[in-house]
């Protein structure tokens, strides 16, 4: 800055017409009437007018004159000077000053100009009388710039990326500064310039922008990844003040380099049969940024495994190859393998980067020789065998074999399921064997087949088994003749009327050995054919027809019976028809009782012995029933209840001596169905109305098992009912309990007796022996 500037700012005279200086000094100083003492005076403007001062900012002269102000109003030291404004009363206070007396201005502290770069001021003069002399005028201070200020980066650190091998040109980044200088002066003109970016210069700078290029080609990831450059800014356009940054230039990967494995040979070696489990890696290099796809790598098996027995994938952490086992391995088929693989990565490589052929490694694979298990190379093995054979009998010889043919190892066998304990197993050779008969049908076997385990287990270290399954066809053999069902019948005696039976037959053989069935007449008694023909109905039935009209009367018929099988089987059986007299309609007069005796297959005689004694027992037991005194019905609660409607559960067993007809609850007429399922469980009850007697009562006689033992039955039945002291007759008082209203049975004096006692005949009791000697006598004539 130049030296200051001292203005003298000069108040002109007040000029009045006709006024004398004298006049002028007698009035006051500062007195309002110094201006108006004659309105005829014409009055001359006068002002005081203070150009801008300049100063320059950072002044170390303190304090420094800046100027001096004047009014000619009054003689010096008559007038009191004074300043107002920023920098003197108001904030920041105390920058300027002024001496009232001389009216110099002065600065009292260095100025900055990017705080304030000018002040604005009020200047004042007063006579001593605090009258304003003057109107204020305006005194305004120019800070004047000085270059003391750096320039200044908006960061410290700026960062660009570019794509390795960009061309000349490529722009990636820009850096900014600012200088707080006077803009208008070229104390704020910034120029940038690269001060260090290493061995290489492969980027420029705009000097004016800051806009960073590269400046040249082969920018090269895998070489220099991050290029740090230090980056100035100078203001002056240049030349004065500078200032640093750091600009980091990332260089972003493309695939312009291929994989290579790190050596040509890799051996490995896996135990045989381990599949799904890891052999080995085959290392391999990529100069690419590591986990990008420019860097994954894909392996491929190219030679050596036609059967794919191994499978190659690539590590995702390492981008090795992993080898592992797809098949299981067989030393003893093959235990060596050579493979050729290749690598190339997941992205093709780009256009620019440098050919070069594809990468190839050669792995060989040991396989380990390992015991292995032994194998049924047929499981499961299938025979078949006739039922009934006899024990001792070869089934078959079920052996396994030792996949290890270089080791030298025993086998032996052992039955691990065998159910019915049929079989026997030679522990050395593997031949099975029955133990006993094979029978047919069995619980053990499931369709016909029976199903057995075998254990085969070599002498190696640990020992290692395998399990075979032996399943074994029992063959149905006719053994058995067809059965024939029904054996008897009832037909109309008549051909062509109700004459016709149906017959059918069992077998207890499986198919193909069982029907259909042929019936025919025996072939012994061709005389049968003139009277009866069969012809067949299906294949398990035939029918029976009367040739000629037959007397009433029994028959028996030999028949021949033959089954399907192989060999066939055959019986002779007899068939017992019972002719009956045929109505018009032809069926049978009396079907029921010839059904009856024809499904008994008893005589005629036989018969009519059997009604005739049910007669006498059901006398014998209305006749004792009479001095019976009955159960209380709280004894028969629980037994079976029978329904009103079926008139044969009203014939009531007076043995049990209960109440009479409508004392129905406590009977069962199962027991007379059915005797032998009614075992005396219990004490019997005591009778009230038989003696007393220690005598145990007879268990239940078995029924007859034939026609002929029935008469035998009843005899015996008479006798011991004879000899027992404790059913009726018997002379004792007798207590009855009621026995009802009524019943819807019909009673039992109508079978054989008219409706009153006197239209009875009692006489005929006296034929019936000496114990019904006493009824004759009490009823008869």
């Amino acid at each position: 800055m130049g030296p200051p500037l001292l203005l003298a700012c000069l108040l002109a005279p007040l000029c009045a017409r006709g006024a004398s200086p004298g006049q002028l000094g007698a009035t006051a100083p500062g007195s309002p009437q110094a201006w108006r003492q004659h309105e005829g005076l014409r009055r001359v403007k006068r002002a005081w007018v203070i150009p801008p001062i300049s100063v320059s900012e950072n002044h170390k002269r303190i304090p420094h004159l800046l100027v001096q102000i004047k009014s000619d109003k009054q003689q010096p030291g008559g007038v009191i000077y004074s300043i107002k404004g920023p920098g003197v009363d108001e904030e920041p206070l105390g920058i300027f000053s002024i001496d009232k007396f001389t009216g110099k201005v002065f600065l009292n502290t260095m100025l900055d100009r990017e705080e304030n770069d000018r002040f604005r001021l009020k200047a004042f003069a007063l006579d001593l009388g605090g009258v304003t002399l003057e109107d204020p005028t305006d005194l305004e201070i120019i800070v004047v710039d000085q270059n003391d200020n750096r320039p200044l980066f908006r960061q410290d650190v700026f960062t660009g990326h570019v794509v390795e091998g960009a061309e000349p040109g490529t722009c990636m980044m820009t850096v900014d500064a600012t200088d707080a200088d006077d803009p208008d002066t070229d104390n704020a003109v910034v120029r940038y310039s690269i001060l260090e970016q290493g061995t290489t210069t492969m980027f420029s700078i705009n000097a004016t922008t800051g806009e960073i290029c590269t400046a040249r080609p082969g920018l090269d990831r895998e070489t220099v990844g991050v290029y740090n450059l230090t980056v100035q800014a100078a203001d002056m356009s240049g030349d004065g003040l500078t200032t640093t940054a750091t600009a980091v230039i990332y260089l972003e990967d493309i695939n312009d380099n291929p994989p290579e494995f790190t050596k040509e040979e890799f051996s490995m070696e896996v135990e045989e049969q381990a599949v799904g489990v890891d052999v080995g890696k085959v290392l391999v290099h990529d100069k690419d940024l590591a986990g990008s796809p420019n860097w994954l790598a894909k392996f491929t098996i190219l030679e050596g495994d036609p059967e794919g027995a191994f499978a190659i994938r690539t590590d995702p952490y390492t981008n090795d190859g992993v080898l592992s086992v797809a098949k299981p391995l067989d030393h003893e088929v093959r235990d060596r393998f050579e493979l050729t693989v290749s690598v190339q990565n997941e992205r093709p490589l780009e256009p620019t980067a440098p050919a070069s052929p594809r990468a190839l490694a050669t792995v060989r694979v040991r396989v380990r020789d390992v015991n292995e298990a032994p194998v049924f190379r047929e499981n499961p093995r299938r025979v078949s065998v006739l039922e009934g054979t006899p024990p001792g009998t070869s089934v078959t010889t079920y052996t396994a074999s030792d996949p290890d043919t270089h080791q030298l190892q025993t086998l032996t066998y052992a039955l691990l399921y065998d159910p019915a304990d049929w079989l026997q197993l030679d522990p050395h050779t593997g031949t099975v064997r029955t133990k006993r008969e094979l029978l047919h049908p069995s619980a053990f076997l499931q369709g016909g087949w029976y199903i057995a385990l075998l254990l085969a287990r070599d002498d190696a270290e640990p020992p290692l088994s395998a399990t075979g399954t032996l399943s074994i066809e029992i063959l149905e053999v006719n053994d058995h003749p067809p059965l024939l069902q029904p054996p008897a019948g009832v037909v109309c005696g008549r051909p062509g009327r109700g004459g016709n039976l149906l017959l059918g037959a069992t077998d207890d053989d499986q198919p193909p050995h069982g029907a259909p069935f042929h019936f025919q007449l025996s072939p012994q008694h061709p005389q049968l054919a003139r009277n009866w023909s069969i012809t067949r109905f299906n294949v398990t039935h035939a029918v029976l027809a009367v040739l000629v009209e037959l007397p009433e009367g029994t028959y028996s018929l030999p028949l021949l019976l033959r089954d399907s099988g192989t060999p066939p089987q055959e019986r002779q059986q007899l068939l017992n028809i019972s002719v009956c007299h045929c109505s018009r309609d032809g069926t049978c007069e009396d079907s029921a009782l010839a059904a009856a005796t024809a499904r008994a297959g008893i005589t005629l005689g036989a018969l009519m012995i059997i009604l005739g004694s049910t007669i006498l027992f059901l006398v014998l037991a209305g006749l004792g029933a009479v001095g019976v005194r009955g159960r209380r019905r709280a004894l028969r609660k629980g037994l079976l209840q029978r329904s009103r409607d079926d008139m044969r559960d009203n014939i009531l067993n007076y043995d049990e001596q209960g109440g009479g007809e409508e004392d129905q609850d406590a009977y069962d007429i199962n027991q007379l169905r059915h005797p032998e399922l009614f075992q005396p469980r219990a004490k019997p009850p005591l009778r009230r109305d038989a003696p007393l007697s220690s005598t145990t009562p007879p268990a239940p006689r078995k029924l007859p098992s034939g026609p002929s033992d029935i008469e035998d039955f009843i005899n015996e039945g008479l006798e011991a009912a004879d000899s027992d002291p404790s059913v009726p007759p018997y002379d004792t008082a007798l207590i009855y309990d009621y026995e009802g209203s009524g019943s819807v049975a019909s009673p039992l004096s109508s079978i054989v007796s008219s409706l009153t006692d006197e239209d009875q005949d009692y006489d005929y009791l006296s034929e019936w022996g000496p114990r019904f000697r006493r009824l004759a006598d009490l009823y008869g004539q």
